[in-house]
This record gives C-alpha cells, sequence and structure tokens, in this order.
C-alpha cells in the first residue's frame, strides 16, 4: 500500500496542475479567465479530478479491516502487540513449535527415579535431586523433581527432609552450584561432603562412560518420556581457561535416572492437521533429547511434508558456526540445507534456535515462532511472526507480536484464519480503489491534453465513489472469507485494476466524446457520463466480490438501485446536478454501459487464463 501511494503521490501533483491550467485556458488567457470569474470553475473541475485520483479510504479500511481483526482475535484471547502480526499471519508457512507448553501443557510430572542399575535410586541420590532441584532460577523439570520427592512415598528417605527443608528455606550456605543452562543441558552441586552432583541430559552427562546407562535412557526417551541422567564424582567441576563456562569433571559416574512424563495437548492433533492441510510446515525444535522430542511429536500428530516418516536431527550435528550468533551467508546456507527437510530438532541451544529461524527465512520461508521459555525469546524476535503462550516468561511475551494469553495451542488455527480473512479483503478493497485512480488519472490526462471541459463535478465523483467503492468496500472488508493466501498480493491487484481501471476510463471518455460532439446539453453529458461510470464501476465490483453469493449479489443490486432511484427522484437529481436522460441519451449509456461490462469481463477472462498458464 506504501508502495502504490508512493507512485500515485509523484502523479497527482503534476496532473492536477496541468488539468487546472487546461480548464484556465478554456476561457482564453489565464488573465481573461481570471478577470472574468471562470478560474473558479477551473479550479472546481481541478479538485474533482484530483479527488478522484486519490484512494481515499484505502489506508482507512485497511487500519480498519486490521483493527477488527485484532478485535476478533482478542476475543479469543489473542493479544496482538503489532498490527502488522494480522498480515503476517496471511502469509505463514513455516511453523516452529517448541515441544514443551505448545505441544503439551507444559506441565511435568515426576514419573519414576531409577539406580544407576534400574532399581530403586538410593537416598544419596533423592537428596542430591532435592538439592539440585533448588540451584539456580526456578524451571519446570527442577520444580517437577522437587514437587514429585515432596509428593511421593520417598519422603521418608533418610537426610531427605533435611535436604528439602533446606532447599525450601533457601538456604545453600557453603554449597557450590552451577545453575542449568539450556546451552551446556546441565546443572551441578557440590555438597559438604565433597561430591559433586551434575544433573541433565544422558548424553552429555553419560558422554563416554556408563553405556548401558545411556542405552536406557535413550530407549526410555523413545518412549515419550523426557530422561536426564544424574551422575556424581569426587571431583569439582572445572573452567577452561579463559572462559567462563564450567566444564563437566571427566570421573563422573552415573548415579540414576530421572523419568518425567508430559501431557501432550488434547486439541494438538486437530491443530497441526489444519495446518497440515492449509500448506504449513511444522517443525518441533526443543532441547529436549532428539528421541524424546521425535516420539511426543508422533503422538500429537506430527508428520513430514510428503507424509512419509518424521525426518529427526539432532542440533549437535548441525553444522559449525551455526548458533555463534554472527552467522555468516555461507553458515546459513548450510544450515538451511540441514534442517529444510526435517520435522523435528532435539537438543537445540537457544542460540541454534534463532540461527534455525534465520536459515529458514533466508531461503524465502516466512517463519513464525511459538515459545514460552526466556531461550525462546531470541527466535521469537527473529521470526516473521513471533507467538508466546500466556503463562510463559515476560522477556518471551516482550518480543513477541502475539500473545495466547490463555496458552490455548487450539487459537493458533483462528489465528491463521484471521489473517488470511484480512489480507483476502483488503486485495478485494484495493483493486476498487486503485482502479478508481487509474481511471480518474486517465480521464484528467485525456481531459488535459484535449483542452475540453472535465466532465464531473466533485459531487457527481462522490456518488460514483460512495456506491461503487466506499459502502461496498466496509461491508467487504469485514467479510467473512476462507480464500487461501497465496503469493504476489501486488501483481494481482494491478493485474486487474490497471487494465480495468484503463477500460472504464476508456469507456466513459467515449461517452462524454460522443455526447459533447453531438452537441447534447451539458446536464445530459454529465448525467450520462455519471451513469455509465457507475456501471463500469458496479461490474468491477462484482469480479472484485466474487464468488458472488447471495448477499454480495444483494449488495452490488443494492448499489445499481440507489443510483437509479438517484436519478428518478427529483430532488436527488437536482442537489447532484443531474438530468434525466432523454430517449437518445439512454440509449447511448446502455451501449457504451454494455460495451464497458463486456471489456471488464473480457479483462478477468484473460487475467484469470494467464494466472492459470503461470500456475
Amino acid at each position: 500500500t506504501n508502495r502504490v501511494l508512493h507512485w500515485i503521490s509523484w502523479v497527482i501533483v503534476p496532473v492536477a496542475l496541468v488539468l487546472v491550467w487546461s480548464q484556465l485556458r478554456l476561457s482564453g488567457s489565464v488573465g481573461e479567465a481570471w478577470s472574468s470569474g471562470a478560474w473558479r470553475h477551473a479550479v472546481v473541475a481541478g479538485i474533482a479530478g484530483v479527488v478522484s485520483m486519490v484512494p481515499q479510504g484505502l489506508v482507512l479500511l485497511t487500519s480498519v479491516n486490521f483493527a477488527t481483526a485484532s478485535l476478533a482475535l482478542a476475543r479469543r484471547n489473542v493479544l496482538v502487540q503489532e498490527l502488522p502480526a494480522v498480515e503476517v499471519l496471511a502469509r505463514v508457512d513455516t511453523l516452529c513449535l517448541d515441544k514443551t507448553g505448545t505441544i503439551t501443557t507444559g506441565r511435568i510430572r515426576l514419573g519414576e527415579i531409577q539406580g544407576p542399575d534400574g532399581g530403586a535410586a538410593p537416598p544419596e541420590v533423592l537428596s542430591a535431586l532435592a538439592l539440585l532441584s533448588t540451584v539456580g532460577e526456578a524451571n519446570a523439570t527442577a520444580d517437577a523433581i522437587r514437587e514429585g520427592i515432596a509428593d511421593s512415598e520417598w519422603l521418608g528417605a533418610p537426610g531427605l527432609q533435611e535436604a528439602l527443608s533446606s532447599a525450601g528455606a533457601g538456604s545453600r550456605a557453603g554449597v557450590e552450584s552451577v545453575p542449568f543452562s539450556s546451552r551446556r543441558k546441565w546443572s551441578a552441586v557440590r555438597d559438604s561432603f565433597g561430591t559433586t552432583w551434575v544433573l541433565g541430559a544422558p548424553e552429555i552427562v553419560l558422554a563416554g562412560h556408563n553405556a548401558s546407562v545411556l542405552d536406557r535412557a535413550r530407549q526410555i526417551a523413545a518412549q515419550g518420556m523426557r530422561v536426564v541422567a544424574l551422575a556424581c564424582s569426587r571431583s569439582p567441576w572445572r573452567l577452561a581457561e579463559g572462559q567462563e563456562e564450567p566444564r563437566l569433571p571427566d570421573d563422573l559416574e552415573a548415579a540414576g535416572i530421572v523419568i518425567l512424563t508430559e501431557e501432550i495437548r488434547p486439541d494438538a492433533a486437530e491443530t497441526l492437521a489444519y495446518f497440515r492441510q492449509q500448506g504449513v510446515d511444522a517443525k518441533v525444535i526443543s532441547g529436549d533429547s532428539p528421541e524424546t522430542v521425535a516420539a511426543v511429536a508422533r503422538q500429537a500428530g506430527v508428520t513430514a511434508p510428503d507424509g512419509g516418516e518424521l525426518v529427526v536431527l539432532d542440533a549437535r550435528t548441525l553444522p559449525a558456526g551455526a548458533g555463534s550468533g554472527q552467522e555468516t551467508e555461507e553458515d546459513l546456507e548450510r544450515l538451511a540445507d540441514a534442517v529444510e527437510r526435517a520435522s523435528v530438532l532435539g537438543r537445540v541451544t537457544p542460540e541454534q534456535k534463532r540461527a534455525l529461524v534465520r536459515a529458514l527465512k533466508s531461503r524465502g520461508h516466512v517463519v513464525a515462532m511459538t515459545g514460552d521459555g526466556v531461550n525462546d525469546a531470541l527466535a521469537l524476535k527473529d521470526a516473521d511472526l513471533g507467538i508466546a503462550m500466556g503463562n510463559g516468561a515476560p522477556a518471551t511475551k516482550a518480543v513477541a507480536r502475539l500473545v495466547l494469553l490463555k496458552g490455548e495451542f487450539s487459537a493458533l488455527p483462528g489465528v491463521v484464519a484471521q489473517g488470511r480473512r484480512v489480507m483476502a479483503n483488503t486485495e478485494r478493497i484495493a483493486s476498487l480503489f486503485l482502479a478508481k485512480t487509474i481511471y480518474a488519472s486517465l480521464i484528467a490526462v485525456v481531459v488535459s491534453a484535449m483542452a475540453v471541459a472535465y466532465p464531473f463535478l466533485p459531487r457527481q465523483f462522490t456518488v460514483v465513489s460512495s456506491l461503487t467503492i466506499g459502502i461496498p468496500a466496509f461491508v467487504l472488508a469485514l467479510a467473512p472469507s476462507n480464500q487461501r493466501y497465496r503469493e504476489g498480493f501486488l501483481g494481482r491487484v494491478l493485474s486487474l485494476c490497471v487494465p480495468a481501471g484503463l477500460m472504464a476510463g476508456t469507456v466513459t471518455l467515449s461517452t462524454y466524446l460522443w455526447l459533447t460532439l453531438t452537441h447534447a446539453p451539458r446536464a445530459q453529458v454529465t448525467t450520462a457520463t455519471t451513469l455509465v461510470l457507475i456501471t463500469c464501476g458496479l461490474w468491477l465490483l462484482t469480479l472484485t466480490a466474487r464468488p458472488l453469493t447471495s448477499w454480495r449479489l444483494g449488495l452490488v443490486a443494492l448499489m445499481g438501485t440507489i443510483a437509479v432511484l438517484g436519478v428518478v427522484a427529483p430532488p436527488v437529481r437536482a442537489f447532484f446536478l443531474l438530468a434525466w436522460p432523454t430517449p437518445g441519451v439512454w440509449w447511448v449509456i446502455a451501449l457504451m454501459a454494455g460495451l464497458a461490462v463486456g471489456g471488464i469481463e473480457l479483462v478477468h477472462l484473460v487475467r484469470r487464463r494467464i494466472v492459470r498458464g503461470r500456475g
């Protein structure tokens, strides 16, 4: 819209000046026009030409269209934080989903704690888990472990009550700790006995040793469970020289496996099926194990774009440089190659999530990203459309363009549908307004070049604009629409409005010149050109309103009836300086209106055939 208005702004000023000058010249010289008062008529004609070229309601109705979509989304408990987000909704073709809190409810429960041999966990493991669950900022996994231990039969384990009491009071005096980081995937604590306890991703905490425990963890994860491993060491964690990130001790030994369960949203399968039908590719991105994420994705109904088996990717195998924050174009190209076909990505760091979004955008995808945690904030900010859950972190909601206030994943189809309604209706009204700009500009240029009187007064153009554009456009802007978004908005609008506007302008000018050359009275000429132009506008309205359902056909018929009544009713006719056409003028109106309808319909048929040929 801004681009079109920029073009129009450059055209209007010179055309307006030339039009006023040509109307002044009709009275002889400019001086004669000034002395005789004819300049007033020239200025009025110039104003009529300028006003008719301005698509007055396009920006207004587009904004109203977006605003009503925002209100409709608000009723669905979706907060639109940026109005342009409504437009992006219609264009999304790739949806990146965080598993926890999006596909699942976000509620994590402690299922089982196993020892290294698969048996019951010893008391010291439970005490270590209770202590680790208080390290750093609260997170869903730590909360589930702490609450699960406190509410279970494990509560009677020796030393556990003291650990829980200390954790509840927030007193860990003399205890060293490393808080959990989604980048390194582990947290650690060193207790008062000199033992280092590490809790984190099994393939990281148990890497290089405890192969049997690691294999068991993978088998459990493949069933859709979230698994974290507990390991211990007599050595402390280490800090690499020149680095702030700690490194795990080399002599870690498996101490246990913690199995957590997540609840898949009951509406997840239906919601994902909707996106699949709409041609939106869903990618599940999570920091959890790829096996766990893949199992949950399958249960939720995620499928590959071609309907085949899910392609699962471990983010640790992504090209070097992904997630560095300074990816080159070559890095993004390699990353895009790696993730283009993948539907599930596990062990993804926050920086890698951001890089994945950038890589997909570099391939021309319009990317929406959902999330609820602080680790999703970077990706949400860089996505074309960031969608935060209402129960998410404040930082996440601050950078998102949409917030699902109730955290309901099932709200997303309605969100996308609103975006597509807005875009389909905006395309309709843009075609109407810009067609008027085209034919008004053509009439102004030809009248100026031929140095003839401008055929309309401002009030007469008001009739044309109101009945063919203003009132119908307002109704169409707010109407329901199921049309899917297609690329090439501006191209489609211009391919219709330019030839249709030229056809309408040509027929209207031909009517004006025909009656002028036959020396018809001025009022008859103006009335005929006004009615012919209204016919052109109404037929263009039928093109943009298609398919012509009963109410749309009724809208066109109502506008046509009002136009006829405006000529029939003497008071209205007198106000708009129109006249009742003579029989001969009626024949001219009928002939030229028929030519206009046939020409505009031919434009539509040719345009549709060209579009189909390209498709």
